[in-house]
């Protein structure tokens, strides 16, 4: 049976859709445009899948970027894969977009640093290193700022990521010759990277129930971190 896979990112401005069987790539469009990415999301998807001959019923499973990254974006993509495959009964698999970006940068020489602009002068952030063909996390993801984050740098590194783009001049100040950019090409996540690791997904059968779908945010957002001061402020009494 053929590996059609569909996978989405909707976690930076820079919004991807990639379709792909196997480890072959089909067709990738990526658009970094004005609109919103639920407004260009399916329209890109019914272009790829006509331009490819292809119906919603031949994909295999549908891939979606599930995070970190914009909380708006994240939710429209998720929103998006349910509703795929809630109309087609697919199942889904969901990857990391700091996962995707350090597969951009295949087999480096060396660590690989990727952060996300998470804006309030923070950063999502993982560090990586490469086993078997892939990148392998290395602790956790995070949020922080990008002065703590340098704080624990002293070796040669490869940074990518908007992040790593917005606080260049930092990073540069702090480990000079050290610090070492990947293209800008590569700063945003690709869904065709994506793609790559959902069908790794897949094949380990790593699939998500779609009750249980939600977009990985790291950091909370603003409503749920008012409800928590006003929860912390007026403290129940028992």
């Amino acid at each position: 049976m053929a590996e059609y896979l569909l996978t989405l990112d909707t976690s930076t401005p820079a919004g991807s859709v990639a379709l792909s069987c196997g480890e072959q790539l089909i067709g990738e469009i990526l658009l970094q445009l004005p609109s919103t990415h639920s407004e260009r999301l399916l329209p890109a998807v019914q272009q790829l899948l006509k331009e490819a001959g292809l119906r919603l019923s031949d994909l295999e499973a549908f891939g979606v970027v599930l995070g970190p990254g914009s909380f708006t974006g994240l939710r429209v993509g998720v929103a998006t894969v349910k509703g795929l495959a809630l109309a087609t009964g697919k199942p889904v698999v969901g990857v990391s977009s700091l996962h995707t970006l350090a597969l951009q940068v295949p087999c480096p020489a060396h660590a690989l640093s990727v952060w996300i602009d998470a804006r309030k002068q923070e950063v999502y952030a993982g560090r990586y290193g490469w086993e078997t063909g892939f990148p392998a996390l290395i602790g956790k993801e995070i949020v922080a700022p990008p002065d703590r984050l340098l704080e624990q740098i002293s070796e040669e590194t490869i940074f990518i990521g908007s992040g790593t783009e917005a606080y260049r001049s930092l990073i540069v100040r702090r480990l000079g010759s050290r610090a070492h950019f990947a293209p800008w090409a590569l700063q945003h996540p690709r869904a065709s990277a994506a793609a790559l690791l959902a069908l790794a997904a897949l094949r380990n059968r790593e699939t998500i129930a779609l009750e249980l779908l939600e977009p990985r945010y790291i950091r909370l957002a603003e409503a749920e971190i008012m409800l928590s001061r006003r929860a912390g402020d007026n403290p129940i009494q028992g």
